[in-house]
């Protein structure tokens, strides 16, 4: 009971309740609407890793291929983060292709302040 009436009074937590726990949503959603969500993760998981790869790689033509080995071979866990960011690129398009494939089939296209900030995001 103390937790019920917490999340819908503390000014911090009713953000958080009105955004995921409460969230004003239609009955009738599937699958098809998690893309956007997926996106989002997609999104910061690159920037994440991006960052962190970044920081070890060298654009010097001559040791752009010896920074890569450097990072799969000497720091720690760099070929997972090589490979998680190589491979979120591919998921995050798929992701895109999908997400604006479900706008397109279920008319989001007429929420036109909606559809024109994805155009703008791509």
């Amino acid at each position: 009971l103390m937790a019920h009436t917490m999340r819908k009074t503390h000014p911090l937590l009713k953000i958080i309740n009105n955004s995921f726990i409460d969230l004003p949503t239609p009955v009738n959603l599937s699958y098809w609407w998690n893309f956007g969500s997926l996106l989002g993760i997609c999104l910061m998981m690159q920037i994440i890793t991006g960052l962190f790869l970044a920081m070890h790689y060298t654009a010097d033509t001559t040791s752009a291929f010896s920074s890569v080995v450097h990072i799969c071979r000497d720091v720690n866990y760099g070929w997972l983060m090589r490979n998680i960011h190589a491979n979120g690129a591919s998921f995050f398009f798929i992701c895109i292709y999908l997400h604006i494939g479900r706008g397109a089939y279920y008319g989001s296209y007429k929420y036109k302040e909606t559809w024109n900030m994805g155009v703008i995001l791509l």
